[in-house]
């Protein structure tokens, strides 16, 4: 633990999951004590292998829709399924995971007087119609939309922890993730970087939707979670929302050439119709967390492309890994 560092108790939720596994991580380097809360529905045990042996961690199953009762000093609830796949498997709980997660977690903070971090997130602005986003602009979201259920949900998630800061004083903060990536993610999560490198690896065609002009932004897990750590450790006066992300756009069309370069892949780049409110824009304005975190993401991303690449070939030579599941149906 570096010097002046206090040694805290620190409650994940959400912490078997891909981001919450790095960042269990990261605490318990940091020398902290870390619980890990997860239902186990995306996260995985395999994820926490590491960090079973540790005397500082400990992990539970349970689900934050329901209230949870521990004595900790800080909270970054990070539970909920994030990839459309997964989110719209069950829409009404995952509204139900966001709302109602953010409720017992901040009731557990106003109780126990913790700090507070959401993972908020870049779908909270829908499909912008202003480019790069700062977090002055209130989104463009359907809220009837096949999307809602985790776009709405967070939203819904930052306005309750608004109101416990207005009303209840509760020591809160709020980041705004947009898309990240790096070793860890499912391969079967359908979002674009581990779609992409899984069909790639196996040789399949790479699916790109619509014309393959959408842009996005891609920031690798290990920034990703030092700009989570960092927010937490500021003062209480900043409570956010705060943009994380790379600042740095290119088309999904481009991203799927360069992986296809980086793999050795001779896969063929076909099309499909876009699905309903898929954003066309995606890129984070990150003035904010540049002037109050000193924070932007350092890992180019060919760097961060290979070493995704790689956990992903050593998930493939696994004859029991989540990938052959997805490649055998």
């Amino acid at each position: 633990m570096a010097r002046g560092m206090a040694r805290k108790r620190v409650l994940v939720t959400g912490g078997a999951g891909f981001l919450g596994s790095h960042l269990c991580e990261r605490l318990i380097a940091d020398g902290h004590d870390v619980l890990c809360v997860d239902n186990y529905f995306t996260g995985s045990k395999s994820n926490l292998t590491a960090l079973l042996a540790c005397q500082r961690f400990g992990a539970r199953c349970h689900d934050v829709t329901f209230p949870l009762y521990v004595e900790v000093d800080e909270i970054f609830n990070l539970a909920c399924p994030a990839s459309p796949i997964h989110y719209q498997f069950d829409p009404v709980q995952t509204t139900k995971t966001s709302v109602m997660g953010a409720i017992n977690m901040l009731g557990l903070a106003k109780r126990t007087r913790a700090r507070i971090l959401q993972a908020s997130t870049s779908e909270v602005y829908g499909d912008p119609t202003v480019s790069p986003q700062n977090e002055d602009y209130r989104g463009n979201v359907n809220p009837r939309g096949p999307r809602a259920c985790y776009d709405e949900g967070k939203r819904c998630a930052e306005t309750l922890f608004f109101d416990y800061f207005r009303q209840h004083r509760t020591r809160i903060k709020v980041v705004r993730i947009f898309n990240t990536y790096g070793p860890r993610m499912l391969p079967n999560d359908g979002r674009v970087v581990s779609s992409f490198i899984v069909q790639a690896l196996a040789g399949q065609d790479i699916t790109l939707f619509g014309d393959g002009l959408q842009t996005r932004a891609f920031c690798f897990v290990d920034d990703l979670i030092d700009g989570l750590v960092r927010m937490m450790g500021t003062e209480d006066a900043l409570t956010g929302p705060i943009n994380l992300g790379n600042p740095h756009e290119l088309t999904v069309c481009a991203l799927a050439e360069r992986i296809l370069a980086l793999t050795g892949s001779s896969s063929r780049l076909v099309y499909r119709p876009l699905p309903q409110d898929d954003p066309m824009q995606r890129c984070p304005d990150i003035t904010l967390a540049r002037q109050s975190l000193s924070w932007e993401p350092r890992v180019a991303l060919n760097e961060g492309l290979a070493r995704t690449i790689a956990y992903f070939r050593a998930l493939l030579a696994v004859p029991s890994s989540p990938l052959i599941k997805l490649r055998a149906g």
